[in-house]
């Protein structure tokens, strides 16, 4: 039985695909959770078609089993509705007073360093940009400056990143920004600067302010500085954030918005000091500090501490957005006074942005993702979040923001009186063992393996932990109904 994530996932994702371009479009809706689109994709081509796009692939193993592929992709189960481009919902949504388009935005970083770049992300279909951090500093990058963390031959699942600020003049910075607004005056262009000294964070906002754009974030968040006392220095001292905000926020009429360290304690203390300095809200996270030990991507042939980002901080960038928008003050705020929040952080397809608009954000950043895959995955962020909202009779994208807060409780509040059985669906069931390993290894020792290669759950020393459920490569472990502790 194919498993459509994994399989899609073999995709190289070529340019100017051997396989064509409907089938590798479809491939790639099914690589980016956009199943309904996958559907419609693979249902509109021939099987005649399927077999040459199969025949043309140029996977370095194997080619991937496209017909396989479409065939569990259109037998999947979908709401049954007549879909259409003019019944599909908006995705407008207002993010601290600028009404967007949708609420996908480049990540101020190496994928909006230029006016070309920035153009045809825009044209894709991306609502809005932060554009890499304006400074008056000289920018000397190191090389190389990117590294990775990798897990069972998948994409990588971690990204780490020396890069700093913008090498231009900022003049030239400015430049570019005001022909993107005069060109694109639909979409959102928003400065990011980082200043030494209070005048120049003025001086930059006001510089922003003149090229027509948007909004300014203020960095106090890069990691990997060259000169102490910048970027994530400033984030982790609420006093600082305090001043610079309000310096910023008494110099220029356009939204200011504060891009937070996660590299904190507690994000709390932070976003109240740009609450208090009157922020119009608040984008996060930033990179995470962290060392990766590769032998062949040494920075200058040496290793240090640097950005993290990529899937594998999205459970981190999670929780830091729900220490603010659950903070009764700061979540009154975003409600009364319309301090919002800009969520970054492993965000790859358009469920991950929902997990964290479902938290709160009005807004998402997306870097990591662009490096890896390129502009084009716009497509599937907002087809992908549109048939949700179809699938859920909901038509404002403002009607998710927040959604899920009242389910956050803390580990106090949670249900410790009944639990959960893991049940084993035998079709699916293959016969790996690898339940049985975790649970005798890594859990509590309550799944037999007979000599037929099937697993048998004792119920007697179940806990309902549910780690069977999470290895196994099949699926074929689900829950069963909650039911109250006899023990």
């Amino acid at each position: 039985m194919l498993h459509i994530n994994e399989e899609s996932a073999r995709c190289l994702l070529c340019y100017n695909a051997p396989c064509g371009e409907k089938a590798a479009r479809a491939i790639r809706a099914a690589r980016f959770d956009n199943l309904w689109e996958a559907v419609r994709l693979f249902n509109d081509l021939s099987e005649e078609e399927l077999t040459r796009a199969e025949n043309a692939c140029i996977h370095y193993d194997r080619p991937v089993r496209i017909k396989d592929l479409a065939k569990a992709v259109t037998s999947q189960p979908l709401p049954d509705s007549e879909i259409t481009e003019n019944n599909l919902p908006s995705l407008e949504i207002n993010f601290c007073d600028m009404v967007c388009e949708n609420p996908f935005f480049l990540a101020s970083s190496a994928i909006c360093t230029n006016y070309d770049m920035v153009a045809r992300a825009l044209e894709a279909g991306w609502a809005g940009v932060f554009y890499k951090t304006i400074s008056k500093q000289t920018i000397r990058e190191v090389s190389p400056r990117f590294d990775a963390v990798h897990k069972e031959g998948t994409p990588f699942v971690g990204f780490r990143n020396m890069e700093q600020l913008s090498e231009n003049p900022y003049n030239v910075d400015f430049d570019i920004l005001q022909r993107l607004k005069q060109n694109y005056p639909s979409k959102r262009i928003i400065a990011s600067i980082m200043g030494q000294t209070e005048e120049e964070w003025i001086e930059l906002a006001k510089m922003a302010e003149q090229a027509g754009c948007d909004a300014v974030e203020l960095n106090f968040s890069c990691p990997q500085m060259r000169l102490t006392g910048l970027g994530s220095d400033i984030g982790q001292n609420p006093e600082l954030i305090l001043f610079y905000t309000s310096y910023v926020r008494d110099a220029v009429s356009i939204p200011v918005i504060p891009k937070m360290t996660p590299n904190v304690t507690s994000m709390s203390s932070p976003a109240l000091a740009c609450f208090y300095a009157g922020a119009a809200g608040i984008s996060a996270i930033n990179t995470i500090k962290s060392i990766t030990m590769s032998r062949d991507a040494e920075v200058s042939q040496k290793k240090t501490v640097s950005g993290y980002s990529g899937k594998a901080v999205k459970p981190i960038a999670l929780r830091m957005i729900y220490e603010m928008t659950g903070n009764p003050l700061l979540h009154k705020a975003g409600i009364e006074k319309h301090m919002d929040i800009s969520g970054i952080g492993g965000i790859e397809t358009w469920r991950d942005a929902l997990d964290f608009i479902q938290l709160g954000c009005r807004n998402v950043q997306v870097c990591t993702a662009v490096m890896q895959y390129g502009y084009r995955i716009i497509d599937d962020l907002i087809l992908g979040l549109k048939h949700y909202m179809l699938s859920r009779g909901i038509t404002e994208l403002k009607k998710l923001v927040g959604e899920e807060l009242p389910d956050i409780v803390l580990p106090s509040d949670l249900d410790r009186d009944t639990m959960v059985f893991p049940k084993i669906d035998r079709n699916k069931c293959i016969g790996c063992g690898r339940c049985y390993i975790s649970c005798a290894d890594g859990g509590h020792q309550a799944i037999e393996f007979d000599a037929d290669r099937k697993p048998h759950i004792i119920g007697t020393k179940c806990v309902g932990c549910h780690l069977c459920r999470l290895v196994c490569p099949t699926a074929a472990i689900t829950p069963a109904n909650r039911m109250k502790k006899n023990r």
